[in-house]
């Protein structure tokens, strides 16, 4: 019997007893299951599985029977996005092809719902450090093996996700371009040089690992995050800028003739088949979108959608517009199969999750101890213009890590107006004992 497969069911069956009174538990586990997907990394009884579904199962019974407090916070991004999810509700009845558009439907359901489920049942700072952690070390496996892999094949071979929604080297690559910064966030929080040095070797490996992918949706992405974060570096900018093309100069040199020239097919998009694709695609969600308010629903990618409304065949044109394929691209994506409305309503999730984590940092400019909440929403923020540049190339609209930072987000911010409405402190004169406050009816300064 494999041993890995060993490993896997007896982790998952011995830590869902805990779910029961800990329902946190349970979506540390869903978390985990959900975005690595470990059993698809077995050879046999485990490999097909249902563990997520197990983990979520137990999670929902868990709400009832947990000890610990089930409260969703008020929030207005909660409320964008019941509207989204409502809207998809609404696109799927009048969708193109129903059958196919409500199986893809309840999928999205699931996922979202355990996004609200995460929403009600942490609460505190250590339950967001486990998640961060949890969502940060799934992808972050991919990306030290998937670096090493790279080096050991001098760049010759590609890269590859583990199956789901990151199966392919495309969504791999952007996945573990997004959890980079929350890596960074724990080597900037950590004190101990060894953990600092095993997140420093899994960080470079990762940055070697996307290149590995030859994504070039992601190559485009990290260009981006780069320069965010050389915007925002605390040192001297001539310094972090060096430092910063240096390697990029040298992970470039290093990867071989054949990733150089998929890159340059960037600049020579019109001679590429597979990007033409992709225009064809977009310009066919844009027909969609403006004939039907709606969209066409999940299930649009058909033939008889794209013969309806796939641009006209055209002579200069690399690939068939009548043939169908996916919108590698979740705002096409997205415009598609729900309409304007559903991309209105899509954009507004981000931008509220982005101007949140804007608000988080220059809440706790002045509040040391709140600190770790600034850095925290400042890689967030890193990571969704990854997901923004990198998705623009990729049809990951309900792929759940995106929606784990936007979670990350509304739970830090909510921790951090609770912090920020409890009193300060009250100073303490030299040579005053530590038990006189408390004497006089005020908390001991820690």
């Amino acid at each position: 019997m494999p041993l890995r497969d060993i490993a896997v069911t007896a982790f998952v069956l011995g830590v869902l007893p805990y779910v029961f009174r800990h329902a946190w538990i349970g979506v540390m586990l869903w978390t985990w299951l959900s975005i690595m997907n470990p059993h698809r990394l077995t050879w046999g009884f485990a490999h097909n599985m249902p563990f997520a579904a197990m983990a979520a199962g137990v999670t929902l019974i868990a709400l009832f029977t947990t000890k610990d407090r089930v409260r969703l916070p008020r929030d207005s991004a909660i409320v964008w996005l019941g509207l989204f999810i409502a809207w998809m509700c609404i696109t799927t009845l009048f969708a193109y092809h129903f059958g196919e558009s409500t199986k893809q439907l309840e999928k999205v359901l699931k996922i979202q719902l355990m996004v609200l489920v995460t929403l009600a049942v942490l609460h505190d700072e250590r339950h967001i450090r486990w998640f961060v952690a949890v969502n940060a070390l799934s992808i972050a496996f991919f990306g030290f093996k998937g670096g090493i892999y790279t080096i050991q094949t001098a760049g010759g071979g590609r890269v590859w996700g583990p199956g789901g929604f990151i199966g392919g080297n495309n969504e791999i690559g952007l996945a573990m371009l997004l959890v980079i910064p929350l890596l960074y966030f724990f080597y900037h929080e950590s004190k101990k040089k060894w953990v600092r040095a095993g997140l420093l070797a899994t960080m470079l490996l990762s940055a070697v690992a996307i290149l590995g992918t030859q994504s070039r949706g992601a190559f485009l992405a990290i260009i981006a995050m780069g320069a965010l974060l050389w915007w925002r570096a605390p040192v001297n900018k001539i310094t972090t800028g060096a430092a910063i093309v240096a390697f990029g100069v040298l992970l470039f040199t290093f990867m071989p003739e054949s990733w150089h020239n998929r890159m340059a097919t960037i600049q020579n998009y019109e001679q590429d088949g597979s990007a033409m694709g992709r225009i064809n695609a977009w310009e066919t969600a844009i027909n969609i979108a403006n004939a039907r308010p709606t969209g066409a629903g999940f299930g649009m990618y058909t033939q008889p959608v794209f013969d309806r409304y796939a641009p006209r065949p055209d002579n200069d044109r690399a690939a068939d517009p009548s043939t169908p394929r996916a919108a590698h691209s979740i705002y096409f994506q997205i415009l598609g199969e729900h309409g304007w409305i559903g991309l209105a309503l899509f954009m507004a999730l981000w931008i509220k999750a982005w101007r949140d984590a804007a608000r988080i940092r220059k809440l706790v400019r002045e509040r040391p101890a709140v600190q770790w909440a600034g850095h925290l929403a400042g890689m967030i923020q890193v990571s969704l213009v990854g997901y923004a540049v990198g998705g623009a190339f990729l049809s990951l609209a309900y792929f759940d890590l995106p929606y784990n930072l936007l979670i990350i987000v509304v739970l830090t911010k909510h921790l951090v107006l609770r912090k920020l409405a409890e009193p300060e402190p009250a100073a303490v004169p030299a040579g005053v004992p530590a038990a006189l406050p408390q004497a006089l009816g005020r908390a001991a300064p820690r």
